[in-house]
C-alpha cells in the first residue's frame, strides 16, 4: 500500500510547478527520483572518464610493448651474431694497424723530400720553395704538410703533379694555386701547392 500511495503522490506532481531554485520544497518522491537520476548521471560520467583513462593507458602499454619487442629482437640478433661481429672487428683492427704501419717514419721524410725534388727537376721545373710545415696529429696518424712553390710551363707542372701522386709513399696534394710567373711571359707559370704525407702515430695505433 505504501508503494501505491507513493506512486499516487508522484502522479499528482506537476513538473511545471517545481522550482528548480528551491529543490528543498519538492515533494519527497520527486526528490528521490532526482537523487537517483543525479547518482546515475554521476556514475555514468565517472565511468566514461575512467574508461577513457583506461583506454589511454592501454594504448600506451601497447606502444611500449611494441617498442620492447623491437628492442628485444634487435638485441637478440646482436647477441646471436656477437662472435661474428667480434671476429670481424678484430680482423679490421689488424688490417688497419698493418696499413698504418706502412706509413713513413720520421727517418724517411728527408728521402721523401729528395724524391719530390727529383721529380720536379726531372719534369723541368725550377724550385723556389720546399719546406716542412708544423705537423698535425690525428688519432692514428700524423700529417706532415710540405709547402712547395715551383715554376715551369703547364705541361711540366702537370708532369710533376702526376709524378708526385705516383710516388711509392702516400702523398696527397692540396690547395693548388697557379699564376703567371712573369707579366710578360704567359707560358711560364708559378704553382704553389701543399703536399701532405703521413706517418703513423704510435700512441693512437690499435694493438
Amino acid at each position: 500500500m505504501k508503494g501505491a500511495a507513493w506512486l499516487d503522490s508522484l502522479k499528482k506532481v506537476e513538473l511545471s510547478e517545481l522550482d528548480v531554485n528551491n529543490m528543498g520544497s519538492w515533494p519527497g518522491p520527486v526528490k528521490v527520483i532526482a537523487a537517483i537520476l543525479l547518482a546515475l548521471l554521476l556514475l555514468g560520467l565517472g565511468y566514461y572518464f575512467r574508461l577513457q583513462d583506461l583506454e589511454a593507458d592501454l594504448d600506451a602499454h601497447i606502444a611500449q610493448e611494441e617498442t620492447l619487442r623491437q628492442q628485444y629482437a634487435t638485441k637478440a640478433f646482436q647477441a646471436a651474431n656477437l662472435e661474428a661481429y667480434t671476429a670481424q672487428m678484430k680482423e679490421m683492427e689488424t688490417s688497419f694497424g698493418a696499413m698504418l704501419r706502412q706509413l713513413p717514419s720520421d727517418t724517411e721524410v728527408p728521402g721523401l723530400l729528395e724524391d719530390i725534388t727529383r721529380t720536379g727537376l726531372g719534369a723541368g721545373l725550377e724550385f723556389q720553395e720546399i719546406k716542412l710545415l708544423p705537423e698535425t696529429a690525428q688519432q692514428f696518424y700524423i700529417e706532415l704538410p710540405i709547402q712547395i712553390t715551383v715554376t715551369g710551363n703547364y705541361h711540366d707542372l702537370a708532369t710533376f703533379v702526376s709524378g708526385v701522386a705516383s710516388l711509392p709513399r702516400i702523398v696527397t696534394l692540396h690547395d693548388f694555386d697557379v699564376k703567371p710567373a712573369n707579366q710578360g711571359n704567359a707560358s711560364q707559370l708559378r704553382m704553389q701547392i701543399l703536399a701532405k704525407t703521413y706517418r703513423y702515430n704510435d700512441k693512437g695505433l690499435p694493438q
